[in-house]
């Protein structure tokens, strides 16, 4: 049955909480903290006199590409597997335990030099937390109408900003990632492990399970339940064209994304130059503008729509990008009209305008596929809302981690704005009252029958 109003305050609450939990693998481990660790400390450095790191980048962007590659295999499976049996609650505890494992793990890695144990714990931990994500935004469409989408999944983004900073808090505690506190650095992992496994616990005790489960029939396993369930939504997705089409965009936005928050902080170090003060500024004021984007967003795409916000969020990252790429060049701009700023600080403030982007387009990207999804194949959907964005990710750090090797960091920065672009133009493509109908259509005739 199509939700109709919106469900009670603790379990909205309990969803948002997880954002607010699993925000702390991504913010510390992925973007800010253990990518510099990993390609600067841990992996040896290259001959190359531009960029003595680029084989630790290399590395990072192939670890995280190799983990979204694993979550695109059994994302759409796992995901048929929780609409099927009604476990979604189960699925998602296990990936958040695994993860905080995995993650806590990263503290063997006792010397720089031992990056295989690093790398492998990267991809698993990085497994666990993606198909963690997957399993949580299955929930949406079952916490209210789908009107109301936009604004429950802003929430619960701009909420999991704060979690990032609390975390990034605690792990700054550790001092700088410099060879010579390569001891502290260790406690990354099981400080980020356990911000994780503390924040998670009210998600567990909040939120319930939507859906009441199919018996399994004997003698088949919930693995070949999966696969015919994932391919029986592949040929149904004809019906759906809407979404169809908007998961190809999805793809080039995610693709994209990816790079941005594996790489940004990684990029200003090398090649802005950043130091400690910017790194600080630039994270404080990314997570709070992230935040009030997410919220804002959300509530401006229950009115216009959420297709159309999640566009406006592509045009802000076109133009940050191109700005980000001519930074030296604007700064000289800037000095010749009398105003005196570092590249470093210019930097920083683009930055800062582009986060106003990153939980919204993310944000809108899960709502989108909300209104998209019958609620009988949610968790299909969100699988395959997780390839599309894991097959992405892969690609543009694949992508990305070539080109820096071939060209430049810098020039490979510029592949990202082109991403961005593409799936603004497919997105023409799309129109959401039409997918919301479709919808609405097939979960009638799934009632029927």
């Amino acid at each position: 049955m199509q939700v109709t109003k919106r469900a009670p305050l603790r379990e909205i609450l309990g969803w948002c909480m997880f954002d607010f939990a699993n925000s702390s693998y991504t913010t510390v481990i992925i973007s800010v903290t253990y990518g510099v660790v990993f390609s600067q400390l841990i992996v040896p450095s290259s001959a190359n006199s531009q960029n003595p790191y680029e084989t630790g980048n290399f590395l990072w962007g192939l670890a995280l590409a190799f983990s979204y590659l694993i979550v695109v295999i059994t994302g759409p499976i796992f995901g048929a597997v929780t609409d099927y049996s009604a476990k979604k609650k189960t699925f998602l505890f296990w990936s958040y335990i695994f993860c905080v494992i995995t993650t806590a793990a990263l503290w063997f890695v006792v010397s720089p030099g031992q990056f295989g144990l690093a790398f492998l714990l990267i991809i698993l931990s990085n497994f666990f937390f993606a198909s963690g994500e997957n399993f949580a935004s299955s929930f949406l469409p079952f916490l209210g109408p789908k009107e109301q989408l936009g604004k429950i999944s802003g929430y619960a983004w701009g909420v999991g900003y704060f979690g990032g900073i609390a975390a990034v808090a605690l792990v700054d505690t550790l001092g700088e990632p410099v060879p010579a506190n390569y001891d502290n650095m260790r406690l990354v992992g099981p400080y980020t492990a356990f911000f994780f496994l503390l924040a998670g616990v009210p998600t567990f005790l909040l939120l319930k399970e939507y859906s009441v489960g199919n018996p399994k029939p004997e003698g088949i396993s919930y693995l070949k339940i999966g696969i015919d369930r994932v391919q029986s939504t592949l040929k149904d997705i004809q019906h759906f064209r809407d979404m169809a089409v908007y998961l190809v965009s999805l793809f080039f936005a995610m693709a994209a994304l990816g790079v941005v928050i594996s790489f940004a902080f990684i990029y200003g170090t090398q090649e802005i130059k950043m130091e400690k003060e910017h790194r600080i500024a630039m994270f404080l004021f990314i997570q709070l503008f992230a935040a009030l984007g997410a919220v804002m967003f959300g509530f401006l795409q229950d009115k216009i729509g959420a297709l159309k916000t999640f566009n406006m969020t592509l045009v802000v990252w076109i133009v940050c990008l191109l700005l980000i790429y001519w930074v030296k060049e604007l700064v000289s701009l800037i000095h010749s009209i009398g105003f005196d700023i570092s590249v470093q600080w210019t930097f920083v403030g683009i930055t800062v305008l582009a986060g106003s982007g990153l939980g919204s387009t993310q944000s809108a990207s899960r709502a989108i596929i909300g209104i998209f999804s019958p609620e009988s194949k949610s968790g299909e959907f969100y699988g395959l809302w997780g390839l599309s964005g894991k097959v992405a990710a892969a690609f543009g750090l694949v992508a990305v981690s070539v080109l820096q090797t071939l060209l430049s960091l810098r020039n490979a920065f510029l592949a990202v704005c082109v991403f961005f672009l593409i799936s603004l133009l497919v997105n023409l493509l799309v129109d959401e009252e039409r997918g919301i109908k479709q919808s609405d259509e097939y979960e009638k005739r799934h009632k029927k029958a």
